[in-house]
């Protein structure tokens, strides 16, 4: 999560690469994703910059921690689906 107590230049920076996202979709530049399309329907653009910039920092915490590789295809189950039995 993007807090206060974090270090600033990093959350800095996950702020202004997700204002440049969304920017490029404003422009209907690009391919954004039907998540952030949403959000920025209900939200103003800098909450939704740094709800996109919490949203960078939990995948690339949890690339880092499991040493996974980056799928934007893969999806996440939502957390009410039953796990499939090994």
């Amino acid at each position: 999560m993007i807090t206060r107590a974090g270090d600033e230049a990093l959350r800095s920076v996950l702020v202004v690469g997700a204002t440049s996202v969304i920017n490029q979709a404003r422009r209907q530049k690009g391919h954004p994703s039907p998540w952030l399309v949403a959000l920025l329907k209900r939200k103003p653009a800098k909450l939704a910059a740094v709800a996109l910039a919490n949203k960078t920092a939990r995948i690339a915490w949890k690339l880092m921690v499991s040493g996974q590789h980056y799928n934007p295809i893969l999806r996440p189950r939502p957390a009410s689906s039953p796990r499939p039995a090994v």
